[in-house]
C-alpha cells in the first residue's frame, strides 16, 4: 500500500516537473539567442544571462506566480480579452498540465505483468534519478577531496616574491596565499574565506609582471564571486543531471567567466601581451582544476581567449540591446509575479476544480460499454448521475437511460444554470437534448469511486460520441453565499458530527411537516429535493461541503451560479424548505429592476436560505470554469 501511494504521489508530480523542464529549457534557448545578439559586448553581461538560465532550473515560474497571488487585490471583471490572455499564457507555460503520467490506479485490478510494470514506472524513474544524483555527488566529492588534500599539503606564504605581489595588489586582506608543490593551475579555493593556491614551481617560469597579471585574474574571480555561482550550477547539475542543457550551460558559464576576468584585467591597464604570455606559460606548465568551483586561469578555449585579449573589440550596450535585456528580465521575473497577482485567484480556482480528477487517478476507461438509442422515455440509472458524492456501490456496473446532457454534466461534475445550459447546447443539434441513449458499462474494477466513474464516462463520451470539450475561465455573474452573522449558523444548518451518523438507520420522511426526530435525506453525501404534499419543496443534504451546498442551490432556479464565500470548512447537514412561485420549481417573475417578485403565499427560496440556514446570497462576479463543447456527433455503432 505504501508503494502504491508513493507511486501515485510521484505520478501526480510528473506533469508539474515536465512543465518546469519545458519552461527552463525554453528560457535557456531564449538566453542563447540573446547572447548571440550580445556577442560583441562585455562577457560579464553574457555570463549573467547564462547564470540566470542556470538558476531558472531551481526556480519554477509557478513559485513566482504563487508569490504574486499573495498580493492583496480587488475583485473586478477581467473581461473576455484578459481571460483569453490568461488561457494562452497558461497553455504555453504548462503544456503538460493535462498529461497523464504512466501509472495505473491503485484501485484497478491488475491482471497482467504489463499493468504492474506500468504502475511501477514512477518508482523506477525516481530510483534512476536518485542513483544519477548520487553518482554525480560522489564524483564531485572525490574531486573535492583531491583539491582539499592539495590545500592541506600546501604551505601558507608569509614572505617571498608571490606573497609581496599579492600583498601589494590585495592590500593584505581577504585572500591568503598557499604555495603548493603540485602542478595544478593557480586557482581560488573555497566560496567563503577564499585562498589562492599557487604552484610554487610556476614562479620560476614567470616574471613579476606575469605573476601580477595572473593574480589580478584570480582576484577578479574573488570579486565576482565566481566560486559561488559555479557551486550553484553544480547543484543544478546534481538535480538535473539527465538534462543535456545543464552540462552545456556549464561550458558556457566557464567560458564567459574567464573572458570576463580577462577583459577586467586588460581594463585595469595591464599589458595585453604580457598578460597573454603569462597565461600561455601557465597553461603549458600546469594542469587544469578538477572542479568548476575552483576558479583558475586555464578554463575555456585558450586560443580564443588570447585572440580576444590581443584584439579587444568590445562594443557598448546600445539602446536596443538594453531594451532586450530589460524585456527579458521583465518576462522572467516580473512577468510571472504580476501574472500571479492578476490571475492568482483564477489559477487557484482552476486548481481546486481539477483536484477531484487528479485524486480519482486521471484518465480511466470502462472495460466494456454498450451505447444505443432509446426512442422511448428515459429510465432511472442504477445510481444517481449527479454532481454530488452520493453513491451506492454497484459492483462496477453502470446502467442508465438519459439524454446526452445528463451524461456530460455527470462526467464533468457540473450543475449549470438555465442560462448556462442554453449557452452550452443552444448551438448544437437538437438531437443532443431530445434523444435518450441507453448505456450499459462495466468498470475494470468492482469498487470504483463515483469520481472514477466520471472519468470513465469522459472517455466513453469522447470515444463513442466524438465529444471534444474544454473548460474555460470566464468572468461570470454569480451569487456569493455568505453568513448572515459571522460564526452563527441557522437553525437548519449544523456540522455533520453534531447530527446522526451516516450509518444510522433512518426512515423516509412523510407528511407535510417535519418532526424534530425526522432525518432527511436518508443517504449521506448527496443533495435531495422533493415536492411535498403542502406544495412546498424540501431539499437537504448530510455530510456535504459548503461548496457542494452552494452548487445545489441551482435547484432554486436563481439564474446565477452560487459560489461559497462563507469560509467554513468541514462537512455539514442542512434542510431547506420553501414555496415555489408560479409552479415552476422556484422560477419566479422579475420586476423591472431585475429583482424577484415576492410571493405572499409562502416562503421564497432566498428567504428560506436566510431564515433557516443563516446564509445570504449577494450578487457579485467571479472567474469560473465554464464547459465549452467544440464537437459532438451521434454515437458510433456498438
Amino acid at each position: 500500500m505504501r508503494t502504491e501511494f508513493l507511486s501515485h504521489t510521484l505520478a501526480s508530480f510528473g506533469p508539474a516537473f515536465a512543465n518546469h523542464l519545458w519552461q527552463s529549457t525554453l528560457f535557456a534557448a531564449v538566453v542563447w539567442l540573446v547572447t548571440l545578439l550580445l556577442r560583441r559586448n562585455a562577457a560579464r553581461v553574457r555570463f549573467s544571462l547564462w547564470l540566470a538560465a542556470s538558476v531558472k532550473f531551481l526556480v519554477p515560474f509557478s513559485l513566482l506566480i504563487g508569490l504574486g497571488s499573495l498580493l492583496p487585490r480587488q475583485h473586478h471583471a477581467t473581461g473576455q480579452i484578459p481571460t483569453a490572455v490568461y488561457s494562452a499564457v497558461d497553455t504555453m507555460g504548462q503544456p503538460f498540465a493535462d498529461f497523464t503520467f504512466l501509472a495505473a490506479d491503485s484501485s484497478t485490478h491488475r491482471t497482467s505483468l504489463v499493468e504492474q510494470a506500468k504502475a511501477d514506472v514512477p518508482l523506477m524513474l525516481a530510483a534512476i534519478w536518485l542513483c544519477g544524483t548520487a553518482a554525480v555527488l560522489v564524483m564531485w566529492g572525490l574531486r573535492w577531496r583531491q583539491v582539499q588534500q592539495q590545500v592541506r599539503q600546501a604551505i601558507q606564504a608569509v614572505a617571498g616574491r608571490e606573497f609581496e605581489i599579492l600583498q601589494w595588489m590585495n592590500g593584505g586582506r581577504r585572500v591568503s596565499l598557499l604555495l603548493s608543490q603540485e602542478l595544478m593551475e593557480p586557482g581560488i579555493f573555497r566560496v567563503f574565506r577564499p585562498v589562492l593556491i599557487w604552484p610554487e614551481q610556476l614562479s620560476a617560469q614567470l616574471g613579476d609582471e606575469h605573476i601580477e597579471a595572473i593574480m589580478a585574474h584570480e582576484l577578479m574571480h574573488v570579486r565576482r564571486r565566481d566560486n559561488m555561482s559555479a557551486a550553484l550550477h553544480m547543484l543544478v547539475e546534481a538535480v538535473f543531471w539527465f538534462h543535456p542543457m545543464v552540462w552545456w550551460l556549464e561550458r558556457r558559464l566557464i567560458e564567459e567567466r574567464e573572458r570576463a576576468c580577462d577583459e577586467a584585467v586588460v581594463a585595469m591597464g595591464r599589458c595585453a601581451e604580457t598578460y597573454a604570455e603569462g597565461l600561455l606559460k601557465a597553461c603549458r606548465f600546469c594542469i587544469g582544476s578538477p572542479l568548476a568551483c575552483v576558479s583558475g586561469v586555464t578554463g575555456a578555449d585558450l586560443c580564443k581567449r588570447v585572440r580576444s585579449i590581443m584584439t579587444p573589440r568590445l562594443e557598448k550596450l546600445g539602446l536596443m540591446r538594453r531594451s532586450v535585456l530589460v524585456l527579458l528580465m521583465l518576462a522572467t521575473i516580473a512577468g510571472p509575479f504580476l501574472f500571479g497577482a492578476r490571475y492568482g485567484e483564477v489559477r487557484a480556482q482552476q486548481a481546486i476544480a481539477e483536484d477531484w480528477q487528479k485524486a480519482a487517478g486521471g484518465k480511466m476507461e470502462f472495460e466494456v460499454a454498450s451505447v444505443r438509442l432509446n426512442p422511448g422515455p428515459g429510465a432511472p440509472s442504477n445510481f444517481r448521475l449527479s454532481p454530488d458524492d452520493a453513491y451506492a456501490p454497484t459492483g462496477g456496473l453502470l446502467t442508465a437511460d438519459a439524454p446526452l446532457p445528463t451524461y456530460i454534466f455527470f462526467a464533468y461534475k457540473i450543475m449549470p444554470t438555465r442560462e448556462q445550459f442554453q449557452t452550452l447546447f443552444g448551438q448544437l443539434p437538437k438531437w443532443v437534448q431530445t434523444e435518450n441513449y441507453e448505456i450499459h458499462a462495466r468498470a475494470p474494477t468492482k469498487n470504483p469511486t463515483k469520481d472514477q466513474m466520471r472519468l470513465m464516462m469522459q472517455s466513453l463520451l469522447k470515444e463513442r460520441f466524438g465529444l471534444v470539450a474544454h473548460l474555460e475561465m470566464q468572468e461570470t455573474p454569480v451569487l456569493e453565499m455568505t453568513l448572515m452573522k459571522p460564526g452563527a449558523l441557522g437553525p437548519q444548518l449544523h456540522r455533520h458530527e453534531d447530527g446522526p451518523a451516516c450509518d444510522a438507520k433512518v426512515a423516509t420522511v412523510h407528511g407535510a411537516e417535519l418532526k424534530e426526530t425526522d432525518i432527511f435525506p436518508a443517504q449521506c453525501g448527496g443533495v435531495e429535493a422533493e415536492n411535498r404534499p403542502d406544495h412546498t419543496i424540501l431539499m437537504g443534504s448530510r455530510d456535504t461541503t459548503m461548496e457542494m451546498m452552494a452548487k445545489s442551490f441551482q435547484i432554486g432556479r436563481l439564474g446565477r451560479s452560487v459560489v461559497d464565500a462563507t469560509g467554513l470548512i468541514g462537512k455539514y447537514d442542512f434542510i431547506l424548505k420553501w414555496t415555489p412561485a408560479r409552479g415552476d420549481f422556484g422560477q419566479r417573475s422579475r420586476t423591472s429592476s431585475g429583482e424577484p417578485e415576492s410571493d405572499p403565499q409562502g416562503t421564497t427560496f432566498e428567504e428560506a436560505v436566510k431564515e433557516q440556514l443563516g446564509l445570504k446570497l449577494k450578487p457579485g462576479k467571479a472567474p469560473l470554469k465554464v464547459l465549452v463543447i467544440d464537437h459532438v456527433e451521434r454515437p458510433s455503432e456498438n
